[in-house]
């Protein structure tokens, strides 16, 4: 190997890397051992025989060398690269020999695909047992990482042995293996590492690379546009990919067998290749370590949306009238909430954020490009809402070389078999009953919801200045009827201790209310501070679905702030019945001279340019209601105002449902005249506007205020 070519390449990798539009995350970089180290990672694409060389070496700073296809070689454009990243043909009649030896001196590291082809179809269990199903047959992963790692380590231990006992024979395996530095030998381990790859998404489309087949090649096979569509997609589409690097394998304690004792020990010249009982020794122990690597590589697969939608849909009992398509988001998202409570698999990174928008709008278009592949692929039709699946197209074998393009959902779903109590439990929850899956999502909204405000609160409590836990608690009074249900969203630095006596007014009138806790409040100024709106959103969302699964109408409203997340909901949420919005605010210049000094301070920062600046910045407030409301107001929480009643005007004109905004005339935080021009921006043709002769913001509590629940009550009521 040309070490010049060998970082010329990698060089050249580099600079491709900044064309490429995949996104790669590395995990568990510190699971890489130094000393002799074979990688064996899983195998769907042929870039994986550049990109993960190059990865390692910037990890270890050591070349790293790789067993590729033979079939690789015979491709010109990536024979010169391969040879370069010193890939070695698995057909190369060296190959054992060139492993060993540069392994044992541990500058050269190895990569082994132990799976021994491209699996793309995913498919690797058979029976219980990892099995490689190709269009001819089922066979086992290769052992042969395990027997290079096993035949290392014992002519490494060897060696030590005949230090000691037999010195020609120490030297003719130095002169054999062509060691320059013994010591360094044997001071070091050989180690097995198990390496997952994951791509989000994973399914095949077109791109440059396809385009420029279709238009050189007159009618390419569907093999070649497979592979094209998806080696393409991987460098020039926004593919996530993930490389997670497990505990590593130690050789030496397989060598622990009386038999290979004696090996190690015989002071005459041995053939381990040749002796018969060796051989199946050593065969026996790399089958367990192919088993435990297999394992390994397998179970850290990071699970994504492809991979839990296409199981449930796989596993979703067949109904003549269709899949309600909410009963299917429910399950998914009930899924991926356990998955991420569960803390015991790995899962994307996108699971890690707030995943209510997959029961509300699909905002970020999980279900809708997944519902794309499933519809031209011919897996599912959907119509009036309901999902009609083909369940052949997971039980009829596919071409193993098209199976990418022709059928990429069940791809997806044979990903997840490794992990068998993953599939076990995703094949539970497709089954479960539309009402149980329903309980299922309301419950473990609720556990959620409430562990993460234990959790803000601790983590933000300032002794003297947070308020009792009791202010931030979410509200949830439930009605025996259900049959409409009440949102009512708090304002501003303020709790849902705001709206409570509204709230049990309403309830005290026959309705199931929630009061959510907004993120960031409840806690301590720091937490507002580093809280964005659509976090906010998100928590009226949680407590929008809450509600849906509980009520068969709602109604949305708020005070404030409040006012315009219930409007902005509103826009895009199609089963509301009616809004409400008590002093919503328009602009953020329509916030009177209460708000003055936050918004002078605001455009004061906004000068220097410097963000972390901003997250520590607060002025301080001087609210109606200091035992509910924060007495510091953040600076960056002020940006949050500005940048969701920015997102909210253009949208009002899309609000459909029956509006009701009530305002103070005299209110000294929102100016009324604001309040009148979002009035008359909201799209709805059934829309009213009560004005309150009050001299105060927070017309919802104290004196009067009752007069303003009896209003909104009387317009509730028109529309449940």
């Amino acid at each position: 190997m040309n070490r010049f070519a060998f970082e010329l390449s990698s060089y050249t990798l580099k600079t491709f890397s900044g064309f490429s539009k995949a996104s790669i995350k590395i995990s568990g970089k510190h699971n890489i051992p130094d000393g002799s180290v074979i990688f064996t990672a899983n195998h769907f694409t042929r870039i994986e025989t550049i990109f993960l060389p190059f990865h390692i070496h910037n990890i270890t700073k050591k070349e790293i060398w790789s067993l590729a296809a033979a079939e690789l070689f015979d491709v010109p454009v990536l024979k010169g690269a391969l040879n370069n990243l010193g890939a070695v043909s698995t057909k190369d009649p060296h190959r054992d020999e060139l492993i060993l030896r540069t392994l044992l001196s541990g500058d050269v590291q190895w990569i082994i695909f132990p799976e021994g082809m491209m699996v793309k179809n995913k498919k690797l269990i058979k029976r219980d047992q990892f099995a490689l199903s190709d269009e001819r047959e089922a066979k086992r992963p290769h052992t042969g990482a395990a027997i290079v790692a096993l035949r290392c380590e014992f002519y490494r231990e060897r060696l030590r042995r005949m230090k000691e006992l037999n010195e020609s024979e120490f030297d003719r395996l130095v002169n054999v293996f062509e060691i320059e530095d013994s010591d360094q030998v044997l001071n070091q381990e050989t180690h097995i590492v198990p390496v997952n790859i994951t791509y989000y998404p994973a399914s095949p489309k077109e791109n440059i690379l396809s385009k420029i087949a279709q238009i050189v090649m007159k009618e390419p096979s569907k093999r070649v546009m497979d592979e094209l569509m998806t080696e393409g997609s991987m460098l020039f589409s926004n593919v996530d990919i993930n490389i997670r690097f497990g505990e590593p394998v130690n050789i030496k304690g397989y060598l622990n067998d009386p038999y290979i004792e004696s090996m190690l020990t015989v002071k005459r010249k041995i053939k381990l290749d040749v002796d018969t009982n060796a051989k199946q020794i050593l065969k026996q122990f790399s089958i367990k370590i192919m088993e435990n690597y297999m394992s390994s590589v397998y179970s850290m697969t990071s699970f994504n949306y492809d991979h839990v939608l296409a199981c449930i849909l796989k596993h979703f009992p067949y109904r003549e009238d269709g899949i309600d398509i909410y009963e299917f988001k429910c399950k998914v998202c009930f899924a991926i909430l356990w998955l991420v409570s569960n803390k015991t698999y790995f899962v994307s990174d996108n699971f890690q954020e707030n995943q209510i928008h997959l029961l509300t709008d699909d905002r970020f278009k999980r279900f809708a490009d997944f519902f794309v592949i499933a519809e031209n692929t011919n897996v599912i039709k959907i119509k009036d809402g309901k999902i009609f699946k083909d369940q052949t197209k997971f039980i009829t074998r596919s071409n193993f070389h098209t199976i990418r393009i022709e059928n990429p959902i069940l791809v997806m779903a044979n990903e997840v078999e490794p992990v068998r109590k993953v599939e076990k439990f995703l094949k539970e929850v497709a089954q479960k009953s539309r009402d149980e899956i329903m309980s299922l999502v309301k419950d473990k909204l609720l556990e959620k919801i409430n562990v993460d405000f234990s959790r803000d609160y601790n983590e933000h409590y300032i002794e003297g200045e947070s308020k009792k836990k009791r202010i931030g608690k979410p509200i949830f009074l439930k009605h025996k009827t259900q049959s409409a249900g009440v949102l009512l969203i708090h304002g501003y630095m303020a709790a849902p201790e705001e709206m409570k006596t509204f709230a049990h007014y309403l309830h005290e009138k026959s309705f199931t209310v929630y009061v959510p806790r907004l993120k960031g409040h409840g806690t301590a100024p720091e937490d507002l501070a580093k809280t964005s709106y659509e976090q906010w959103i998100e928590s009226a969302e949680e407590a929008y679905v809450v509600l849906k699964h509980s009520c068969k109408k709602i109604i949305v409203g708020g005070f404030s702030t409040g006012a315009g997340l219930a409007l902005e909901l509103s826009t895009r949420l199609g089963d509301i019945q009616a809004v409400f919005a008590v002093a919503p605010p328009m602009r953020l210049n329509d916030l009177g001279s209460y708000f003055v000094p936050a918004i002078d301070a605001w455009n004061s920062m906004i000068k220097k340019i410097h963000l972390d600046t901003i997250a520590k910045e607060f002025i301080e407030n001087n609210p109606e209601n200091p035992h509910i409301n924060y007495l510091r107001n953040p600076i960056a929480g002020i940006h949050q105002l500005e940048k969701l009643m920015d997102q909210l005007e253009p949208k009002l004109k899309n609000i459909n449902k029956p509006t009701l905004v009530v305002q103070s005339r005299k209110d000294p935080v929102v100016n009324p005249k604001g309040t009148l021009k979002l009035f008359e921006q909201i799209g709805s043709e059934i829309k009213e506007y009560y004005i309150f002769d009050y001299e105060c913001h927070g017309i919802l509590i104290g004196e009067g205020a009752k007069r303003i629940y009896k209003a909104i009550e009387n317009f509730i009521r028109q529309w449940v």
